[in-house]
């Protein structure tokens, strides 16, 4: 018998652990959905669906855990995977971008080579929070001329409103909300 997966089945399917990594925070595990062949199989496939007729030719994975599905919505979309790193991570010359976290700064590479100005780019990371990191991320895409960025999170915070921190002509969409 085929599982019949849809989105409450998926949203169902992401654990929350309280107090992590400190008290007060409820952590939305993701990788509860990905162990699951047949929920992260529906993931990829209603990612794909909601971009596919857009051109993309390469899809951006912010570290690490959106190297996860970055790299299965490449495959999808016949699309180059470049990964965005923490620092120290890329063995080739690169572009640098710094943003603010809650307790300090944090910093994003890219290859200077991995992109093209014609290029149209997903950017994709598993969860959208406060929004530094995506700012970080559109700011480092920009450096290469792109004019056509999307950016795509399989989970997102409403409460933390990081969606008014992106740039409103950046076409954004979130799977899951909680």
């Amino acid at each position: 018998m085929t599982k019949q997966i849809d989105l409450k089945t998926v949203k169902n399917s992401i654990r929350n652990i309280p107090d992590f990594p400190k008290p007060g925070i409820h952590f939305k595990d993701v990788t509860t959905a990905y162990q699951d062949g047949a929920i992260f199989s529906f993931i990829g496939s209603e990612i794909y669906e909601h971009y596919k007729n857009t051109g993309i030719t390469k899809v951006i994975g912010i570290e690490s855990r959106g190297f996860i599905l970055g790299s299965v919505l490449a495959n999808k979309f016949s699309a180059g995977f470049i990964p965005i790193r923490k620092p120290g991570k890329l063995p080739a010359e690169i572009y640098s971008q710094s943003y603010e976290l809650e307790y300090g700064f944090d910093t994003l590479e890219i290859h200077t080579d991995a992109l093209n100005p014609d290029d149209i780019v997903l950017i994709h990371d598993d969860l959208l929070a406060t929004g530094g990191t995506i700012g970080a991320a559109i700011n480092l895409v920009r450096k290469f001329g792109i004019s056509k960025i999307y950016v795509n999170f399989f989970v997102e915070l409403d409460f933390l409103k990081g969606i008014d921190k992106i740039d409103p002509t950046v076409s954004t969409w979130s799977m899951i909300h909680f």
